[in-house]
């Protein structure tokens, strides 16, 4: 079925309704969209580039290049008359002996030059990842986990504000308590109270009743938080910041940290291999200086580690 803007009532219906579960929307809303933001920039920082002078020249070609290696895994780089040694997004076409793409089809309105490059020959391309998909997935995973933490932070914040819950039996009882509710929120080093409100005048019973909520036993704010913080944590983890847990940041051992830092560079060590191959065959090809590094080496960062003298801690 097609759907053409704006949607009809039928055809909303069938875009929620075929959803499961119904009343979640991780992702269509202003909160997943600002983590998806924020992961993206984060993503960025694992590595330092040198980019070609040209593309430096012009604000935002490098956030551009960025943005779709992370997004779509690869850039073209080629050679036009107009723009000179340039890079766009591509989509690939083809095949080889090894199952490796073998075309490019450039679609830019303000590029009037050859759309279709044959791989190796007209063009380069600039990849992130092994498997052409770049790393949106990572991004868009942790965004919706943090997105739907926002939720229950929220109505943690609204829901364990503490505040009194009490009931009166008659109107001079309430109004009596919600003087002495408004003599200590100002700050009152003591309310007194009329004997004849303790117990009721006619069967001497207790003129209100009291609600009392337990809040240490709920899942309260700060857990939420700690665990919102772990699946930032896992994030950085993921994509190559080294990160420690906020369970065991003053008892790590430095084996427990060694490991930590080689799961955190994991990934990030594939993909600046992937960088650094093809931008030395885009190098080669078109004379360029182009090169990557990690921000967070882990052969520099065992190297300063050593110098700096760690150490395993005392057990006790």
């Amino acid at each position: 079925m097609s759907f053409y803007l704006p949607f009809s009532e039928a055809q909303l219906n069938i875009l929620t309704d075929t959803f499961f579960p119904v009343s979640v929307k991780a992702r269509n809303n202003r909160s997943f969209a600002y983590w998806e933001r924020a992961l993206l920039q984060r993503a960025m920082s694992v590595f330092e580039s040198t980019l070609p002078e040209i593309w430096q020249e012009q604000q935002g070609v490098s956030d551009f290049l960025w943005y779709n290696l992370f997004y779509r895994g690869f850039v073209a780089v080629f050679d036009t008359p107009e723009y000179g040694i340039c890079f766009q997004p591509v989509t690939l076409s083809g095949m080889n002996f090894y199952y490796q793409p073998v075309k490019a089809l450039v679609s830019n309105p303000y590029y009037q030059g050859k759309t279709e490059l044959v791989i190796g020959e007209d063009c380069e391309l600039l990849r992130l990842t092994p498997d052409y998909f770049g790393a949106w997935d990572c991004i868009a995973y942790a965004a919706e986990k943090l997105s739907s933490f926002d939720n229950a932070v929220n109505m943690s914040i609204i829901n364990n504000k503490f505040a009194f819950f009490l009931a009166a039996r008659n109107k001079a009882c309430a109004a009596a308590l919600q003087k002495m509710l408004d003599l200590v929120n100002r700050g009152e080093p003591a309310v007194v109270v009329n004997s004849k409100l303790i117990n009721d005048q006619t069967d001497k019973e207790e003129p209100w009743q009291f609600w009392e909520r337990d809040l240490t036993k709920a899942y309260i704010t700060d857990r939420q938080l700690q665990d919102q913080q772990t699946i930032l944590n896992n994030f950085d983890t993921e994509i190559g910041i080294p990160s420690v847990p906020y369970q065991k940041k003053e008892r790590m051992v430095t084996s427990e940290a060694e490991s930590k830092m080689i799961d955190a560079t994991a990934r990030s060590t594939v993909w600046i291999r992937c960088l650094k191959e093809s931008a030395d065959r885009i190098n080669d090809k078109f004379g360029l200086d182009l090169s990557f590094k990690l921000r967070f080496d882990p052969d520099e960062m065992e190297k300063e580690a050593e110098e700096n003298g760690t150490s395993e801690p005392d057990s006790d």
